[in-house]
């Protein structure tokens, strides 16, 4: 379960209005039947209208300045393995991510009225999406790359053949174009893959839209304090502030297995990407020092992010793994995270 936590700005600047970012959320639902199409839930209710998002979000954004935030864009991204243990229910969605809000309000140093705050507090909407497209930033197009640059020429001139206004062989431009596209190292259904092409596949994930304000409009309430929990005096009163964001993902992903009985792998866990970013080789050692079968699950799911874990195989109580071997793996990791085709 890869989450994260966004401010929603347009440029440099916040947004003064959740309008644009729920119109691009109801882009799925274009074409669709009304009982097909999917709607904004909360854990007060289902089928919440668009407007209704939009005018209580906007409106309740009291005192707060143009360089604040007003709202926050969380996303819960499940993993392929993840979404086939749900069998793909959206329904089972949904009731992970209001259970997910839950942990998100206990994550809060903050108290209303004397208490903790609670998912009572917290103005979210949430919609699930079952589609992703390709970026320019994912693996499959940086590879395609070359290959796309030349077919677009050689289409180029094609097209110009045709016109008359460039002498050549369509037939042979066409054959071209055909052997580099057989060449290219990622397609989907013999087609090359394209930024912007949707991906293949179950690719269900959860949009949530949370305000920065507590539902009466009173607290605020940021997920992107930079205090994991500390006190200040305001006005006279000492008050507790602080959002612990390693607490929010850990138990995030805690909820999941918890919720539906899942038996996640060492690889697939918060705490394990975090010591990858942190000490690389740390966190080598800790995967060759897994159970034999955890272990051999574990380079199964680095493999399928293109990371070749061949290197890894290595008994640890025979071999003293070289740091130049981490540093290959992590250029080929980070490549993967970047590109966002690492679905552990």
């Amino acid at each position: 379960m890869y989450v994260t936590i966004s401010p929603q700005k347009l440029g440099n600047n916040y947004m003064q209005s959740v309008t644009d970012f729920v119109n691009y959320l109801n882009k799925e639902n274009e074409g669709k039947e009304l009982e097909d199409m999917e709607h904004f839930f909360n854990h007060y209710g289902d089928e919440i209208d668009s407007k209704e998002v939009i005018e209580h979000i906007d409106n309740n954004a009291a005192k707060l300045k143009k360089n604040e935030p007003r709202f926050y864009s969380i996303t819960l991204n499940p993993s392929q393995q993840e979404l086939k243990h749900l069998e793909n229910n959206p329904e089972a969605l949904k009731e992970y991510t209001n259970e997910v809000m839950k942990t998100y309000a206990k994550a809060f140093n903050r108290e209303i009225d004397g208490r903790k705050v609670t998912v009572d507090d917290i103005m979210y909407y949430a919609k699930v999406e079952h589609t992703r497209t390709f970026k320019g930033t994912d693996k499959a197009i940086r590879e395609n790359a070359p290959y796309y640059k030349k077919i677009v020429r050689l289409e180029n001139k094609i097209q110009q053949i045709k016109s008359g206004n460039l002498i050549g062989n369509i037939q042979e431009k066409e054959q071209e174009v055909k052997q580099l596209i057989e060449e290219a190292p990622h397609k989907q259904n013999g087609k090359l893959v394209k930024q912007g092409m949707q991906k293949e596949g179950s690719q269900a994930h959860i949009h949530i839209i949370v305000s920065r304000k507590d539902r009466t409009n009173t607290y605020s309430l940021s997920p992107g304090s930079k205090y994991k929990a500390s006190e200040v005096m305001m006005n006279g009163k000492l008050v507790k502030r602080g959002f612990d964001r390693d607490q929010f993902f850990s138990e995030a992903e805690k909820t999941f297995d918890k919720l539906f009985d899942y038996n996640r792998n060492y690889v697939e866990t918060y705490n394990a990407r975090k010591l990858f970013v942190k000490d690389t080789k740390g966190y080598y050692i800790s995967i060759l020092g897994l159970p034999n079968n955890e272990r051999a699950m574990a380079f199964k799911l680095l493999g399928k992010t293109g990371i070749n874990t061949s290197i890894m195989n290595i008994p640890t109580n025979k071999v003293q793994l070289a740091l130049k071997v981490f540093r290959k793996l992590k250029r080929g990791t980070e490549k993967a995270i970047q590109s966002s085709s690492i679905g552990i």
